[in-house]
């Protein structure tokens, strides 16, 4: 089966990555904050004023690349946008994250693209809660994600563990857990995951579940929906009430 890709979502994230780079090598010291935080801030402020552009195949890929006069005027496009973004986005920074400059990431995905050992990329955790006995979406409650007994590290600062799940995300919730090496390319792992839900009012919900994967040459740079493990509609009972509906 075929996957819808946004093309435009390439060009993006690719451009910024290189006028990133081009500030770090400044030594102004009034230069445009790099930390990873304003990376996808600013990624995100260009999407969100670009018109989507969507493949669905090999020979797709092959057409938008044969754009000519017509793409430099797009990456020219693109780059007034993204230095639109880097105005907002310096002039109102995200309180409460530490804004230092991490071009190459960090942890395990930095040590990856340094070194060039191969890792397991853990596809972004999706998934859904509900009110088991009326059906609506929950909120107010915490959600983790867990491993062998422990919280799952983030690939980022942008990621939650544990999660709490506020009233506007409809019940929806992720995590996108930080690579973990691996021995080689194309090793083969099972990785096995536990969301665990807790809420006064409810029973504690413990969904365990697998994701096969193999090693990988790098760490995956950003998110795709290529890279997205779906869980089923997960649902909260009030003591006892789980036992009568099952």
């Amino acid at each position: 089966m075929e996957e819808l890709h946004n093309t435009m979502e390439d060009l993006v994230v690719s451009r910024v990555g290189e006028i990133f780079e081009t500030i770090n090598k400044e030594s102004s010291a009034n230069r445009y904050c790099t930390c990873e935080q304003c990376r996808m801030d600013i990624i995100c402020y260009t999407l969100n004023r670009l018109q989507p552009h969507y493949i669905v195949s090999s020979r797709g890929v092959f057409r938008a690349q044969q754009t000519g006069i017509e793409r430099q005027q797009q990456i020219a496009d693109i780059t007034a946008l993204i230095h639109e973004g880097f105005k907002q986005v310096f002039h109102n920074q995200r309180p409460n994250f530490a804004h230092a400059p991490s071009p190459a990431g960090t942890g395990v995905q930095a040590q990856a693209q340094e070194k060039k050992f191969p890792v397991f990329n853990i596809p972004v955790v999706i998934g859904r809660l509900f009110d088991g006995n009326s059906f609506a979406p929950i909120s107010d409650v915490d959600i983790e994600l867990v491993c062998n007994g422990e919280l799952v590290p983030m690939k980022d600062g942008n990621w939650q563990n544990p999660l709490h799940l506020v009233h506007n995300t409809d019940g929806n919730f992720s995590f996108w857990p930080a690579p973990v090496k691996a021995h080689a390319v194309d090793e083969p792992r099972i990785f096995e995951y536990t969301v665990r839900i807790t809420a006064p009012e409810f029973e504690t919900l413990s969904h365990f579940f697998k994701v096969p994967l193999t090693g990988e040459a790098h760490a995956a740079g950003s998110f795709s929906l290529k890279r997205t493990f779906k869980l089923p509609h997960l649902y909260l009972f009030p003591p006892g009430e789980a036992e009568k509906n099952g």
